[in-house]
């Protein structure tokens, strides 16, 4: 792997480089992979980690893992449950401006998210991005959504279309160019994913969906290959040259993902929209490149959402 091969993570991460390291509660970082995540960006100027969890446990790993965590707030917490709870109530009281998955399950910490009274639900629906940095392949791919809803709705994917965009704003994409991808470019009643890409883009047209330029149905060939979008004679400014790819379901989107990352050697960062904050979402698989541009990419949208004129939810 050469280092030219990661210049694009490498920019993301320079990015935020000028910017304050930003309040970060980190939800139960009670395994080395967690922790080490958490202490690198912390080095790193990306995040100001407040540490989540037993504290029996932490200091345990970090005596282990030789990590030094004496300079960072920690709060106690009894488990799992309690770490998300406390993480998010950082966030409620104005103490954190992001929040970052640990060890704990992922369904964990956004049950605490989405809780009516507790939580940090907003208008939008929840929705996560892959941001992935694919060898060889010129820019940046946003990959929807692959981790958090499983069969979305034509109205559930208008959000998640909308907080796609809004990343691909914070990553300084203006005008980004969206494929609502199908097995097919032409719309087809037999098959409801194209009928959806349809009315998507042209939901686009009428301003119900704002800031990019959308097409679909694509097939992923002629979304993101532009020798496949003229063979196949498709006249479109996003055919070809897609930054945002919108799969129909969970399943196509963790695919694509994770044949990125397994076949091609792509690495991924990942994030939850739609909350009030940015979630960073790590894996245990992720290489420290991605969990460095996981945290990156949240505060490129947090430092967004402060500068950018307030957007109806």
């Amino acid at each position: 792997m050469t280092d030219t091969q990661r210049n694009k993570y490498e920019r993301l991460i320079a990015a935020v480089a000028a910017l304050p390291p930003t309040p970060t509660a980190v939800a139960h970082p009670c395994s080395g992979t967690a922790l080490e995540g958490a202490i690198d960006a912390a080095k790193m100027g990306i995040i100001e980690p407040i540490l989540v969890g037993p504290r029996h446990r932490i200091e345990a790993i970090a005596a282990e893992k030789k990590l030094d965590i004496s300079g960072y707030e920690l709060v106690d917490s009894e488990h799992s449950e309690d770490s998300a709870a406390k993480a998010v109530a950082l966030v409620r009281e104005g103490r954190a401006e992001m929040l970052m998955k640990g060890s704990l399950h992922t369904d964990e910490l956004l049950s605490a998210v989405v809780r009516r009274d507790t939580g940090l639900r907003t208008g939008r629906r929840l929705s996560h991005c892959f941001v992935m940095d694919v060898p060889n392949h010129p820019k940046v791919l946003v990959i929807t959504d692959a981790a958090i809803n499983i069969f979305p709705t034509l109205e559930e994917k208008v959000d998640i279309v909308q907080n796609a965009i809004e990343l691909a704003h914070a990553l300084k994409i203006e005008q980004p160019k969206v494929a609502i991808l199908s097995a097919m470019e032409t719309v087809n009643p037999k098959l409801q994913t194209t009928v959806e890409a349809a009315a998507l883009c042209k939901m686009a047209d009428r301003g119900q969906i704002t800031g990019a330029l959308l097409d679909g149905p694509l097939a992923l060939d002629n979304a993101i290959s532009e020798e496949a979008a003229k063979i196949k004679g498709i006249a479109s400014p996003v055919a070809g040259d897609a930054d945002i790819l919108v799969t129909p379901d969970l399943e196509a989107g963790n695919m694509l993902a994770k044949s990125l990352g397994f076949l091609m050697d792509a690495d991924s960062a990942g994030i939850v929209l739609g909350a009030r904050v940015p979630i960073i979402l790590t894996s245990r698989a992720d290489s420290v490149q991605s969990r460095l541009a996981s945290c990156a990419v949240a505060t490129l949208v947090a430092h967004h959402r402060k500068v950018a004129a307030p957007v109806a939810a």
